[in-house]
């Protein structure tokens, strides 16, 4: 199948490559289904969710375990539930960026991620009931270093990419 995209032009994609939201983004509810681009191919470090429902709708998303293996989400049973009740391992998480010219101005909302059953490809963007994390991460302020001083430091398992696009 075809699709025109917002960053990349005109591009080919599987039936098998599409990630489905059952309700939707947060202020996006009626957007239920995307292509996860990756931006270096064989890469789900940055990655473009283009929407299939409307060619202006895409979102940069990071794969936050690359930015810091500290980072931990503590999914809600419900939320796990709606997903089709994965293990762990079969959850892919994806953080929303905000990317502008410089990294100083650039941020990540760690507070609400993108899950991915990747088995069934079944998403849902989740909010996460942990006060370290917010709406606004500078990305520049997300270091490695802070992992010494996180008890749940390398908790987080590298999950499976859902991403399997080619550009």
């Amino acid at each position: 199948m075809e699709i025109m995209t917002k960053h990349f032009g005109s591009m080919e994609y599987t039936e098998e490559e599409t990630v489905h939201f059952p309700d939707g983004l947060f202020g996006f509810e009626d957007h239920k289904d995307y292509v996860p681009i990756p931006l270096e191919e064989g890469s789900d470090a940055i990655i473009c969710m283009q929407s299939l429902d409307d060619q202006d709708v895409a979102f940069i998303m990071m794969n936050p375990f690359l930015l810091s293996t500290a980072y931990h989400p503590d999914i809600a049973d419900a939320d796990r539930k709606a997903l089709g009740s994965p293990k762990d391992e079969d959850i892919s998480y994806y953080c929303i960026c905000v990317i502008n010219e410089t990294l100083d101005d650039s941020s990540i909302n760690l507070k609400c991620p993108v899950a991915v059953n990747a088995l069934t490809r079944s998403a849902r963007q989740l909010i996460l009931d942990q006060p370290e994390y917010g709406f606004r991460h500078q990305i520049k302020d997300i270091s490695k270093t802070s992992e010494k001083e996180d008890p749940h430091a390398g908790t987080a398992k590298k999950e499976k990419s859902v991403t399997g696009h080619r550009r």
